[in-house]
């Protein structure tokens, strides 16, 4: 029997420029959807797993589109709502070198930020599922979408399902009136797993690593040890702290790696040395759907589960848009240190 995880979260419109152009040069963008649970759903549904999203999308043409393509993945959207009057848009400008990519989000008054609590019966969607998995960007949205994550993760927690989260802080998305700092905390209590970077942990939980230079292109792992034991000693529930590790050299080159601490041990990943990026955008959420991956399907091997994660998100980097469209094959290829790029045939 598949393992079967529900994420949710809002999916938007993705419009980039095409190839490195600037906002103001172009005069035509490249469409695509994306999201971070919905990248983490497809990720899942690639790997063979049983996955269920879970938002609310407008009931229009757009909304129609985007639900085909989920569709087109095989995940389960049969928990998916359809409400409100727009998708939430993002626009994109991909940097180079030594100029930066620029993100702009359209998302107000989007579909999904106008969700209520009692708007999804929690108990019905988590039947027969054994992982819950929300991000940062949810909460952010709106008090509702904030209300309705903690709904969810209560009910999963009483239900006796993992949760984990990806912290995922995005300083231009808390316009409500609240902070992260006053929000993610209380998710956050309910959570099993916790993804989060060096910025997530201090803005959200303002938790500093000490001998950290992400500017510089190098990542100290061990640096993370400290801050991963602060997070379980606030958080009780939590059994794993895992940050990803980019090294950013410029924008075409970055390294990549990420460490797992299970409260004993911490665990380091190879480190990927990524000196042609094609698309980063949802590369954190490809290493995530490459750890649920690998937890579910190597119990007790949580290196080789990092591993897996680690190797998904690198390949993630090579392919345009938000999704990761690898196999399970091509991420253990590259684990065995297959990295040559050569021709299949």
């Amino acid at each position: 029997m598949k393992q079967r995880i529900v994420m949710f979260g809002e999916i938007m419109l993705r419009l980039s420029t095409p190839g490195f152009q600037r906002f103001t040069q172009a005069s035509s963008f490249d469409a695509c959807y994306g999201g971070g649970e919905a990248n983490v759903a497809v990720s899942l549904a690639n790997f063979g797993l049983d996955a269920s999203y879970v938002t609310v999308l407008p009931k229009n043409d757009i909304g129609e589109a985007c639900l085909r393509e989920l569709r087109k993945y095989g995940v389960d959207t049969s928990n998916i709502k359809f409400g409100g009057d727009r998708l939430g848009i993002y626009f994109l400008e991909t940097g180079a070198v030594a100029r930066p990519s620029k993100v702009i989000y359209d998302r107000a008054y989007s579909s999904f930020s106008q969700v209520q609590k009692g708007d999804f019966d929690w108990d019905k969607i988590f039947e027969g599922a054994t992982w819950f998995h929300w991000t940062g960007i949810t909460p952010a949205v709106s008090q509702g979408a904030a209300d309705v994550c903690l709904e969810a993760i209560k009910t999963a927690n009483r239900l006796g399902i993992t949760v984990s989260t990806d912290l995922n802080y995005r300083k231009n998305l808390w316009k409500y009136g609240k902070k992260a700092s006053e929000v993610m905390p209380e998710l956050i209590e309910g959570c099993d797993i916790v993804l989060g970077n060096e910025e997530d942990a201090a803005m959200v939980l303002g938790i500093k690593p000490e001998g950290v230079n992400i500017e510089g292109g190098h990542v100290e792992a061990e640096a993370y040890r400290s801050v991963s034991r602060q997070i379980m000693e606030r958080f009780p529930r939590v059994k794993k702290v895992i940050t990803t590790l980019r090294g950013s050299i410029n924008a075409n080159h970055n390294t990549w790696s990420g460490v797992l601490y299970d409260g004993t041990k911490l665990y380091t990943a190879p480190i990927y040395q990524i000196t042609h990026i094609v698309d980063r955008v949802g590369g954190g959420d490809s290493f995530m759907g490459g750890l649920i991956y690998g937890l579910l399907s190597y119990p007790g091997d949580d290196a080789k589960a990092l591993n897996f994660a680690a190797a998904a998100s690198c390949l993630k980097h090579t392919i345009l848009g938000d999704f990761n469209q690898v196999s399970v094959d091509e991420v253990e290829k590259l684990m065995d240190g297959d990295a040559s790029g050569r021709v299949s045939r």
